[in-house]
């Protein structure tokens, strides 16, 4: 077996040991305990929604992108703010359930403000109703995690004419959690909360760990604008 293989393995059966936790605090630990290397186990998946998500949401922020206020929920180790760094943006705000992600967060410098918070049992603060320019969410809507009534939230806090981007799996395993986030999304765009602006269906999203799959694994990336 090679180097690299041996290391996938090793990520892999980090990752499937995750499945095993059931309870909000177990889910927790496991973030906790994985955070050191987080980053380093991600890049051996070749995890590309977090450059995807902010490749999606570039060509369509006509704004001041330095003066722009992104909220970034589910924020791990930083992975997304450091894209959207590159292209421009300058000022974020992180949300995530894992102390030990938002240490690592909190060394990348990147966030002005960052913020404990358990999605799905803890609403996120009133007082950011309506004021950010950019939500972003990525990895955490999927089976097992965050659950899809968040999204309601994160259109909340967008200003009226900001961007809400999403991402989800679409492996096998999340089928019918990807159904029922595209079911609301689409309930909200009927309530005119929202509207559409680019779902893009991505075939390499990350390298398979499950037993029952190989090579990669496909996902997807949800544009939306706050009407």
């Amino acid at each position: 077996m090679s180097a690299d293989s041996d290391t996938f393995e090793s990520v892999k059966s980090v990752i499937l040991s995750a499945h095993k936790s059931t309870t909000s605090e177990e889910k927790v630990n496991f973030y906790n305990r994985w955070a050191e290397n987080y980053d380093r186990d991600v890049a051996v998946l070749d995890y590309r929604a977090p450059s995807l998500a902010a490749n999606c949401i570039s060509p369509y922020f006509s704004g001041v992108r330095e003066a722009a206020i992104v909220l970034d929920v589910a924020c791990g180790t930083g992975l997304v703010a450091k894209h959207m760094r590159k292209l421009g943006f300058g000022h974020f705000v992180g949300v995530d359930g894992s102390e030990a992600m938002l240490d690592k967060a909190r060394e990348s410098g990147l966030y002005q403000d960052l913020k404990h918070c358990l999605l799905g049992e803890e609403p996120l603060p009133v007082q950011w109703a309506g004021i950010f320019d950019v939500v972003v969410i990525v990895g955490a809507l999927s089976a097992g995690q965050v659950p899809v009534s968040v999204i309601r939230d994160l259109c909340k806090a967008t200003k009226p004419g900001g961007c809400i981007c999403m991402t989800t799996r679409s492996n096998h395993d999340n089928l019918e959690y990807k159904a029922a986030l595209e079911s609301e999304l689409k309930q909200m765009e009927e309530e005119e909360l929202w509207t559409c602006l680019e779902v893009n269906e991505v075939e390499d999203w990350e390298r398979a760990v499950s037993e029952q799959e190989d090579g990669y694994i496909s996902g997807a990336v949800y544009l939306y604008k706050k009407l």
